[in-house]
């Protein structure tokens, strides 16, 4: 049996490793094979392209390298051609993916779309287009099927894969060893996301804040990549590796966080957060035309009530962002217990390896 896979950034890495390892699990004679990067070359998928060959961000870049993409588009729709691999599984990269899949379905192959497009929040037209490409969806949160199966599509929620891997490393008690932290502190995290543009946008207002709150313990987990934009030099900040976060979120009382998947582990870990998000003023008037949805962070849109405080554009000040964090000091247990309930909407344990039977059983396996 041949399965193709396509992921074109480093979080569709992540979730294709953990995919190819599952599928190796019950398939061990599966040929895994397509674009990737390391992690999933390393879970034993066969790389005909690495992703890092290609990844570009930013307009003028992409536009810069357009004919190294389409180049690459055409070298892995020939691949398929040739290949003829039993199914083609997108994970995410919606924009390149959706082309590949459009090309290659001329060939008979059927296609599987794991991470669908998000059009429950914008272009939700985008649903009836991929329901007519692909044959099967696998979303990883339950709010995402009603758009999809009014356009027609089959498809499916198993459970989200951040529920089997958000875990800490140590106990409780050994983390609060291991960063030096006494029972009577209250720890905050700063998390102001790792692209450029959201520390330029979101970091100061958060450094500004903590001056507000001399008598709490801060912690900011970073990356080496961004180390050099960040400096907490006079403030009670304590850089930590970004790879400890977890053990820090289950012994912070809150945190100060960008808008993003760091939102849900922090829910996961019972870390209720203030969630900021802020973008040049032309694509937020531009986003605001596209986007509808009521609230921006994922636990908010889970439990369909804001249980976090949520900060847009010019409200994401430092006084604003204190007051909402004493509130949620104040309020602690009430919103952990409804972050509880609304985590319990993303699905039991074992959602990889679900997602990988799925995969096998519509590439037609039969073991």
């Amino acid at each position: 049996m041949k399965i193709m896979m396509s992921a074109g950034e480093a979080s569709g890495d992540v979730h294709g490793a953990s995919l190819a390892r599952e599928i190796k699990k019950f398939s061990p004679s599966a040929e895994l094979f397509g674009l990737g990067g390391n992690l999933m070359e390393a879970a034993g998928v066969r790389l005909v392209r690495n992703f890092k060959d290609y990844n570009v961000m930013g307009v003028v870049e992409v536009i810069k390298n357009l004919r190294k993409i389409f180049k690459l588009l055409d070298d892995l729709t020939e691949f398929a051609r040739v290949e003829r691999p039993d199914l083609l599984v997108l994970i995410d990269y919606p924009d390149f993916n959706w082309r590949l899949a459009k090309r290659v379905k001329k060939f008979g192959i059927k296609i599987l779309s794991y991470i669908p497009p998000s059009a429950w929040a914008w272009r939700k037209g985008r649903a009836k287009d991929c329901a007519a490409i692909a044959d099967v969806f696998i979303a990883i949160f339950p709010f995402e099927l009603p758009v999809y199966e009014a356009a027609g599509a089959k498809i499916f929620f198993l459970g989200n894969p951040l529920v089997d891997t958000v875990k800490p490393s140590m106990s409780k008690v050994n983390a609060r060893k291991f960063f030096g932290v006494n029972d009577s502190e209250q720890i905050i995290l700063l998390i102001p996301g790792s692209r450029r543009q959201e520390i330029n946008f979101l970091l100061p207002p958060m450094l500004e804040a903590v001056k507000f709150m001399p008598n709490k313990r801060f912690f900011l987990p970073v990356a080496d990549g961004i180390k050099d934009l960040i400096d907490v030099k006079g403030l009670n900040i304590q850089l930590v590796e970004s790879s400890r976060r977890y053990d820090l979120m289950q012994i912070a009382e809150a945190a100060i966080a960008t808008s993003g998947t760091v939102i849900l582990e922090a829910a996961l870990l019972n870390l209720p957060c203030v969630v900021l998000y802020k973008m040049n003023s032309l694509n937020f008037l531009i986003g605001k035309l596209l986007v509808d949805i009521k609230f921006f962070s994922l636990p908010n849109i889970l439990a369909d009530e804001k249980i976090l405080p949520e900060l847009l554009q010019n409200d994401v000040t430092p006084e604003k962002i204190s007051y909402e964090l004493q509130r949620i000091l104040d309020n602690r247990s009430e919103i952990v217990w409804k972050l509880q309930s609304a985590c319990k909407k993303l699905g039991e344990h074992g959602a990889v390896a679900r997602v990988a039977k799925k995969i096998l059983e519509t590439a037609g396996d039969k073991s």
